[in-house]
């Protein structure tokens, strides 16, 4: 019977607008993006959002960049790799230049992180400080 009564009281759940809307905000918790021009010498931007409990960056990113007109972002679709992040802000890589943006990750300890995964893939924990760091990289012989 109280099976019946709990099955009954979920699917009457399901019915109701808004109840797992309620749900989804409790889950919610703060991360930080800090955008760091080691290129240029610009000024750190910081920024703070909040995101779903095991959501992606990716997510995280696009919900600040529509509650924040200060931050913006481009990115493209590749096939192999997922989403790969162009530009923050108008300043965007270039293969010319030798330029990119270089995602680290701080984690809660103080320690910094490069992910082994990108913008798509990689899911900040509560308090983290994600860090977009525009650098240069070196091309390498083989």
């Amino acid at each position: 019977m109280m099976d019946m009564k709990m099955a009954a009281l979920l699917f009457a759940a399901l019915l109701v607008p808004g109840l797992l809307a309620k749900e989804d905000l409790q889950g919610r918790y703060p991360i930080g993006l800090q955008v760091y021009d080691s290129v240029n010498n610009s000024p750190n931007l910081t920024y703070t959002t909040n995101m779903a409990y095991r959501g992606i960056l990716l997510g995280a990113m696009r919900n600040l960049q529509k509650t924040n007109s200060n931050f913006k972002f481009t990115y493209h679709e590749t096939n192999d790799y997922g989403p790969y992040l162009e530009s923050i802000n108008g300043v965007a890589g270039e293969d010319a230049k030798q330029t990119y943006w270089e995602l680290l990750v701080r984690l809660v300890n103080g320690t910094v992180i490069r992910p082994d995964v990108g913008i798509g893939c990689y899911i900040p924990e509560a308090n983290q400080m994600v860090i977009f760091k525009y650098t240069t990289w070196t091309k390498t012989s083989v």
